[in-house]
């Protein structure tokens, strides 16, 4: 009789709604490994801005699984868990690789992934004001004002005026042609 060898891989869970962290505990208490990656996301509350801890894959989390050696079985039944992830009669297996880039772009003290924010615009770029009470209204780029505002030059009244918004209220203004459009300044 020949030794079975015991391979490692990665295995995609598909987790219930809002239940990724009750399969994680479920999982890890029957002695699974199990990667979770979450995700730092800042939301606007009530007129505040507050970071909240997210999955960064929604109800999928990654089992490591010593084929041979640990059943799949319990898995699918583990509380919190829908189901293994399956192509076919085949079950989605991840690549080692995959998961230790994934664990090495997140910060190393607390395991978090953190969205690197939108390209930079550069100044007198053509933007449009998405939200707020300036909605609708496309004006020029002029800088960055901290972390989350930037200045934007509006014809008010017909002067530019520069006025001070949180940067995800603008967006690039595309020409019909797709490429963004830049003025360059008469001063």
């Amino acid at each position: 009789m020949r030794p079975t060898r015991s391979v490692l891989r990665w295995y995609v869970i598909h987790s219930k709604p809002s239940a990724e962290a009750v399969a994680q505990v479920n999982l890890e208490r029957q002695g699974y490994e199990v990667y979770l990656p979450r995700l730092v996301q800042s939301v606007r509350w009530r007129q505040q801005r507050r970071e909240r801890i997210v999955p960064l894959f929604p109800r999928y989390l990654f089992l490591h699984l010593r084929e041979g050696s640990q059943p799949l079985g319990p898995v699918r039944s583990s509380v919190g868990v829908s189901g293994v992830v399956r192509f076919g009669c085949r079950y989605a297996v991840v690549a080692d690789e995959v998961i230790c880039h994934l664990q090495a772009r997140a910060d190393p003290l607390t395991a978090l992934h953190r969205l690197t924010g939108p390209a930079r615009l550069v100044t007198g770029a053509a933007v449009r004001i998405a939200t707020g009470p300036f909605d609708g209204l496309e004006g020029i780029f002029q800088r960055e004002d901290g972390a989350e505002r930037v200045v934007v030059l509006l014809n008010l009244l017909g002067r530019d005026t520069p006025v001070r918004v949180p940067a995800e209220w603008i967006l690039p203004h595309c020409d019909s042609l797709g490429g963004a459009q830049t003025r360059q300044s008469a001063w």
